[in-house]
C-alpha cells in the first residue's frame, strides 16, 4: 500500500495563492512555475523563493564567492577555507546567524572566527536573508507554500501575519507502475524513443546527476540533435577538462604513458595510433605527440596564463572562461608547480563554476536538488539509493527535521508532470538494487526491490515482446565468412571467453613490454640458428643495446639497467641451449618456409633462410595454423618462452578437453597433432624452452639448462597398449619408486599383463582413480598373491599407479589427439553458429567464468548479471554499443 500523499497539481496550487499579493515559496522551479501562470497584472514579484526576494537577483552559489573573498584576505590553505566556509554557511542557515557557529566548541577556532569576521561583512545572500523584512504595506497578503521546506534563516523573512498553504492534499497519490528495464543503457534507449527536437520543452528527466545516467543521457541528446539544458556543468566542457589534464602532464614525470593523455591528445588535434598506448609518452615515437611532449619539456619556465595561450593557439579555441575564472583565483601569472596545479584541481572538484545556459529544450533536474519540474511529460531515472540526501552530521543540524524535509521534496518531485515515467533497473552485479531510502517511509508494503512492487518488465530483444522495445533486425540475406582454421592462441582465447575472442578480431589493441621483448627474443633465436658463430661477446652487447632501444618506451628510466641485466642473460641462455642442440637433419623440410621479417637480420644485414626456424603452417584438414619456432629434428619441435615455466603436468592438464581448465592452453596438443601427419607413427617431442626461467639462477651461479625445459612427448599408441608394454613393465622394475621396482622385481611380465587380458586400464591422471577401479584392484590382488601380502607390495602397487599415470601426466597418446581433432572441429562449428548470428558469443568459456588474468579486452567485458523475463541470466555487454558490435561482426 502507498501512502504517498496527493501534491496538489500546480493548476490548482496557482488557485489557492492567486489573489496573494506575495508567495513565498521553498525553491526556484515552483516560483517560475507560479509566475508563468500568473493571470493578471502585478507590480514586484508574486511567487518567489526567500532568498530571490532578499536579493533581488538568481539565486548563485554563495560558498563559492565567500572562498573567492576569502582566499584573497587570508593565508590560510584553501582546503582549510573550503571547509570552514561550509561550515559557517550551513549554521547560519539552520541557525539564522554567521556567528552562531562559535557556539558550539569544537567549532570555534582561530580559522572559523576569521572567516565568520570575513563572510558576515560580505553581501551574500545569506547576509540580505538575514537582514531582510517583508514589507508588509507593499505586501498586504502573503502566502507560504511549503513552510515545513524552509530553513530557519528563509524563515526569517516572513511577516508576523501570513497564510500556510499545504502542497499536499489529503488524499493519497497512486505511485504508477515501475518500468524495469536491464541496463541504463536500455532506459536511455526507450527515452530516445518518446524524445524528439519538436517535443523537447515538454521533457523533464529528473536523475542523480551523479550517476552514470546523466553522461548517457547527454551523450544521447547531444547524438540526437535533441537540444537540453540543466546538465553538462563546466568542468564537462573538454577543453577545460583537457586543460587541467595539460597542466598535471608539465609535473607528471617521465612514466607518464600515451594511454593516460589519449583525451588531451584528442583535443589538441593528435591521433596516436592504439599501438603506442602502453608507452612512455617521453619515447613515444610517434610525430603526433611531438607537441606534447615539447611543450612538458618547457614548462618549467611558464606560468598559467601562458600555458593557456599555447593551448589556445595549439587549439585554435579560446577558454575565455577558464581564463576568468584563473584571474579570479589568482593563478594566472603564477608559474606552474604542482602544488598550484593541485589548488586549482582542489577549487574545480569543489565548487560548480556557473556558466550561461540557453534555458531551451530538455529539462535535465537533479534528483536531490529540485523538488519540481514543470514539464507535462517527466521520466524519472534510477530512483535507487543515491537518490537518497546525506544529511549533513553537524550539531546545528536537525535530522529529523531534515528527513522529513527531504521526505516533502522527495513526494512533491515524483508528483511533477501529467505523464511520469519511473524508468528503473532491478538487479545488477548479481544483487537487488536498492530503490531509494524514502520509498520505505512511503510505501507500507515490505520490499527489497523494485520487482516486489508494482512493475513492468521491459527487455530489449531482436524481435517484438508486445511490451518491449524493438531492434532492428539484420540483414538476413548477409552470410558471414566461415572461420576455417584457427590457431592456438585464438584456440586459448576463445576456450577462455568466446566474448573476448570476438573482441580481439574487432578492436585493436596496444603493443606490450612483453609482446616487443618477446619477439626481439625469438627473432634472436632464429638469427642465432642461421649464423651460427657470428653471436661473440661484443655482438652480444650489441643486441642488448638494440633491445634497450626497442623496448625503452615501456620501461622507465630506473628500470632500464635491471631490464638490461635480464637481457643479456635471456640472450646467453638462448645461446647456450642452441650451443647444445643446434638443429639436426633438416634436409626433409622444404625450404621456403620462413615467417615474417627478422629484427636481429635486418639489423646486422645477415640472411634467415633455414628451414628450421619461424616455420608457418596451415592445415585445411585438421582446421589448424601456427608457427613452429624451431625444428629441432625430424620428431623435436621447440618453442621458445620468455614466461614462467609450467610443469608437463600442468601443460597436460591447462589443455584438458573432459575437465576444462580456467588456464586453457593448447599449444602442445595443436603442434603435435599437426606434426604426426608429418611424421606418422613416431614418437615426437615438443619442448618448452623457458629462457628466463633460470635469471635468478644465473646470477648466483649455478643455473642449468635443464631447469629451462619442459618436454610433452607424443607416443604413436594408445595409452592401453603402452602402458601393458614390456618397456613399461621394465620400468616399474627399475626406473619407478622403491617398493615399486622391490614389488615388481618379484613377479614375471605374464602376471602383470594377465591383469590388461581381463580388465580395461582406466584413461586417467588420478593414481586413487585408478587404484579404486576394477583394474587397480585386480593388480593389487594379482601381486599380494604372486609377492605376498606384504606393507612394501601394497604401497609398491600404488606407486605402479602413481607411475602409470604419468606417462599421461606428461605427454599423449593417439586417442588424446584424435579427440583434440574432433574437439577443434567441434569448437569451430559453435563458433561459426555464433558467426552467423543464431547466438551470442556468451562471456563464460569451458571452465565457466573468464579467467581475467587472460582476457585481453576485460573492460568490454561488462560482467554485472541479472535476471531476465525468462530466468536466464542476461549481462551489461550484452545491452552496450560495444556488444551490438559483435552481432554487425558476426553477419558481416
Amino acid at each position: 500500500m502507498v501512502s504517498f500523499r496527493q501534491s496538489k497539481p500546480i493548476g490548482r496550487l496557482y488557485h489557492e495563492v492567486a489573489d496573494y499579493d506575495l508567495v513565498i515559496v521553498p525553491d526556484s522551479p515552483l516560483a517560475d512555475a507560479l509566475n508563468r501562470r500568473l493571470e493578471r497584472p502585478h507590480f514586484g514579484p508574486f511567487a518567489i523563493t526567500p532568498r530571490r526576494l532578499a536579493t533581488r537577483r538568481r539565486e548563485t552559489a554563495e560558498d563559492r564567492t565567500a572562498f573567492l573573498e576569502v582566499i584573497d584576505e587570508t593565508d590560510l590553505s584553501w582546503k582549510e577555507i573550503a571547509y570552514t566556509v561550509g561550515n559557517v554557511l550551513q549554521c547560519w542557515e539552520y541557525r539564522g546567524s554567521a556567528d552562531a557557529i562559535l557556539e558550539y566548541d569544537p567549532f570555534d577556532t582561530p580559522a572559523t572566527r576569521t572567516v565568520v569576521d570575513i563572510v558576515s561583512s560580505l553581501q551574500t545572500s545569506s547576509r540580505l536573508l538575514e537582514d531582510y523584512e517583508i514589507d508588509v504595506g507593499a505586501a498586504k497578503s502573503v502566502a507560504v507554500v511549503g513552510e515545513r521546506q524552509l530553513t530557519n534563516l528563509e524563515r526569517s523573512v516572513l511577516p508576523d501575519e501570513y497564510d500556510s498553504i499545504d502542497r499536499f492534499t489529503e488524499d493519497t497519490f497512486g505511485l504508477p507502475a515501475f518500468r524495469i528495464f536491464e541496463s541504463p543503457a536500455a532506459i536511455v534507449d526507450a527515452i530516445l524513443d518518446t524524445v524528439t527536437r519538436d517535443n523537447a520543452d515538454d521533457i523533464g528527466i529528473v536523475l542523480d546527476s551523479s550517476s552514470e545516467y546523466s553522461p548517457l543521457i547527454e551523450s544521447a541528446l547531444e547524438t540526437a540533435e535533441i537540444p537540453y539544458y540543466g546538465g553538462p556543468g563546466f568542468m564537462d566542457d573538454r577543453d577545460h577538462r583537457a586543460f587541467v589534464q595539460l597542466l598535471r602532464c608539465t609535473t607528471a614525470g617521465s612514466d607518464t604513458r600515451v594511454q593516460s593523455v589519449k583525451p588531451l591528445l584528442s583535443c589538441l588535434g593528435a591521433t596516436v595510433p592504439v599501438e603506442h598506448d602502453e608507452k612512455r609518452l617521453a619515447d613515444a615515437d610517434d610525430p603526433e605527440t611531438d607537441w606534447l611532449r615539447e611543450f612538458i619539456g618547457r614548462a618549467d619556465t611558464l606560468t598559467f596564463e601562458e600555458t593557456l595561450n599555447a593551448y589556445e593557439d595549439r587549439t585554435g579555441r579560446t577558454l575565455e572562461s577558464f581564463r576568468d575564472e584563473l584571474d579570479r583565483l589568482g593563478l594566472l601569472a603564477e608559474p606552474i608547480t604542482t602544488g598550484a596545479i593541485d589548488r586549482l584541481g582542489f577549487y574545480l572538484e569543489t565548487y560548480e563554476v556557473p556558466i550561461d545556459r540557453n534555458n531551451e529544450g530538455v529539462l535535465l533536474a537533479d534528483a536531490k536538488s529540485a523538488s519540481f519540474v514543470d514539464r507535462p511529460i517527466v521520466f524519472y531515472l534510477g530512483l535507487d539509493e543515491d537518490w537518497t540526501h546525506d544529511s549533513p552530521n553537524r550539531p546545528w543540524v536537525d535530522r529529523d527535521e531534515e528527513y522529513e524535509r527531504n521526505i516533502d521534496g522527495f513526494q512533491s518531485l515524483l508528483q511533477s508532470g501529467v505523464e511520469r515515467n519511473y524508468l528503473v533497473q532491478d538487479a545488477a552485479g548479481g544483487s537487488p538494487i536498492t530503490p531509494c531510502l524514502y520509498f520505505d517511509e512511503l510505501v507500507e508494503a515490505e520490499f527489497e526491490r523494485f520487482s516486489d512492487l508494482e512493475s513492468r518488465r521491459y527487455v530489449r530483444t531482436g524481435r517484438s515482446t508486445g511490451d518491449g522495445f524493438d531492434r532492428e533486425p539484420l540483414d538476413a540475406d548477409v552470410e558471414p565468412e566461415r572461420v576455417e582454421t584457427i590457431s592456438q592462441s585464438s584456440l586459448n582465447t576463445y576456450a577462455n571467453s568466446p566474448r573476448d575472442y570476438c573482441f580481439g578480431r574487432l578492436v585493436e589493441t596496444p603493443d606490450k613490454d612483453y609482446f616487443v621483448e618477446g619477439n626481439l627474443f625469438h627473432d634472436f633465436a632464429e638469427f642465432v640458428v642461421n649464423n651460427p658463430g657470428f653471436v661473440d661477446d661484443a655482438c652480444l652487447e650489441e643486441v642488448v643495446d638494440a633491445m634497450i632501444e626497442e623496448t625503452r618506451a615501456f620501461h622507465r628510466t630506473i628500470d632500464l639497467e635491471t631490464q638490461r641485466t635480464r637481457y643479456r642473460i635471456g640472450l646467453e641462455t638462448i645461446c647456450d641451449y642452441l650451443d647444445e642442440h643446434a638443429p639436426a637433419d633438416t634436409t626433409f623440410l622444404t625450404p621456403s618456409s620462413g615467417w615474417g621479417a627478422n629484427f636481429f637480420a635486418e639489423y646486422f644485414d645477415r640472411d634467415v633462410d633455414s628451414p628450421a626456424t619461424e616455420r608457418w603452417f596451415e592445415d585445411g584438414d585438421l582446421r589448424l595454423k601456427g608457427k613452429i619456432d624451431l625444428v629441432q629434428s625430424p620428431t623435436q619441435l621447440v618453442d621458445f618462452k620468455s614466461g614462467n615455466r609450467n610443469s608437463a603436468s600442468q601443460v597436460t592438464n591447462h589443455a584438458s578437453i573432459d575437465e576444462p581448465s580456467d588456464k586453457p592452453n593448447f599449444q602442445a596438443l595443436c603442434y603435435l597433432t599437426y606434426w604426426r601427419r608429418q611424421q606418422p607413427d613416431e614418437s615426437l617431442e615438443f619442448t618448452f624452452f623457458h629462457f628466463l626461467e633460470t635469471l635468478e639462477d644465473v646470477v648466483a651461479g649455478d643455473a642449468t639448462l635443464e631447469d629451462c625445459l619442459t618436454t610433452i612427448t607424443y607416443h604413436p599408441v594408445a595409452f592401453d597398449e603402452f602402458v601393458q608394454s614390456r618397456t613399461v613393465f621394465d620400468e616399474l622394475r627399475e626406473d619407478a619408486a622403491n617398493d615399486c621396482n622391490k614389488t615388481f622385481s618379484k613377479t614375471d611380465y605374464e602376471t602383470y599383463l594377465a591383469v590388461f587380458d581381463a580388465y580395461n586400464v582406466p584413461r586417467t591422471r588420478d593414481a586413487d582413480e585408478m587404484a579404486d577401479s576394477p583394474f587397480g584392484e585386480a593388480l593389487v590382488e594379482r601381486l599380494v598373491d604372486d609377492v605376498g601380502d606384504y606393507k612394501y607390495v601394497r604401497n609398491g602397487c600404488m606407486q605402479a599407479f602413481r607411475h602409470l599415470c604419468s606417462y599421461r601426466k606428461a605427454g599423449y597418446f593417439v586417442e588424446d589427439l584424435d579427440a583434440f581433432e574432433r574437439f577443434v572441429d567441434e569448437q569451430l562449428e559453435e563458433l561459426n553458429r555464433y558467426r552467423r548470428g543464431e547466438d551470442r558469443f556468451p562471456i563464460d568459456g569451458r571452465a565457466g567464468e573468464p579467467n581475467y588474468r587472460y582476457v585481453n579486452n576485460r573492460d568490454m567485458l561488462l560482467t554485472d548479471t541479472r535476471p531476465t523475463r525468462d530466468g536466464s541470466q542476461s549481462t551489461q555487454a550484452e545491452e552496450t554499443l560495444a556488444a551490438d558490435a559483435v552481432d554487425s561482426e558476426v553477419n558481416r
